[in-house]
């Protein structure tokens, strides 16, 4: 019962076209967590698959849903290896769920490209708020249009960037604080600030670092000089900003 999720009251939610269509897999070990969630998610006017392991969560990702559900901690391989697996040949958003004491965990999840994650007992209502959130952000960045500076090209449609005609590989939340920054251009945003737009986390339950980490690895693969910035600059004391 260590993942049963808290009560909440809450009228029931009309989603808007931004929200649909919209197919879930919602992937953990204990019943009445999936219970739970897939239930809120109906609500909502998703459709939702579900999977207890490793091997039924791979099964069903081949129906192609729009968001991941991927509890840590999972029956024969933990999720990290599962969420490594989906990163290899998917960008599809995914939010992990984890308990209080798996801080290691969570920041290696969303090194290895999770969106977002929420921390065991929580109210399903933010879950479902969540999911919403993560699909209307990912679906935004790909109906954007694809920005060209100068020789250095971001494609959101495509998830691409390319520099000087040659394709830059990038991890998936690499990509998206470079496009982040790069749709506001010049433009100074905090870590704080970076950590709420681009993780959709509030900076309490992250570590500044993270952004920190990013930054230094987007600027190693599109800088002629990491040390020496010419793409995305730090305004020091406040944050970092993209110069077109």
């Amino acid at each position: 019962m260590s993942g049963l999720v808290t009560s909440s009251q809450a009228s029931i939610y009309v989603p808007d076209e931004a929200d649909r269509p919209g197919r879930i897999l919602v992937v953990d070990d204990e019943p009445i967590v999936r219970e739970v969630v897939v239930r809120y998610l109906e609500r909502d006017g998703f459709r939702v698959d579900q999977a207890a392991d490793g091997p039924s969560a791979t099964e069903s990702l081949a129906h192609g849903p729009d968001l991941v559900v991927l509890d840590i901690m999972l029956p024969g391989g933990n999720g990290l290896s599962l969420l490594q697996t989906i990163r290899l040949s998917s960008h599809v958003p995914v939010i992990l769920l984890t308990s209080r004491s798996e801080e290691a965990d969570r920041i290696v999840g969303l090194e290895l490209g999770a969106d977002d994650y929420v921390v065991k007992p929580f109210s399903p209502r933010e879950l479902a708020a969540r999911v919403r959130s993560v699909l209307r952000r990912t679906r935004h960045q790909a109906t954007s249009g694809r920005m060209d500076f100068d020789g250095l090209v971001i494609d959101p449609p495509l998830r691409e960037v390319r520099l000087a005609g040659n394709v830059v590989q990038m991890r998936p939340k690499e990509f998206d604080v470079l496009a982040f920054l790069a749709a506001s251009p010049r433009q100074v945003f905090s870590r704080g600030q970076l950590l709420e737009q681009v993780w959709n986390s509030p900076t309490e339950f992250q570590d500044l670092s993270t952004v920190t980490v990013h930054i230094r690895r987007i600027r190693q693969k599109i800088e002629t000089d990491p040390l020496h910035p010419r793409w995305i600059t730090t305004v020091w004391g406040i944050g970092y900003r993209f110069e077109p």
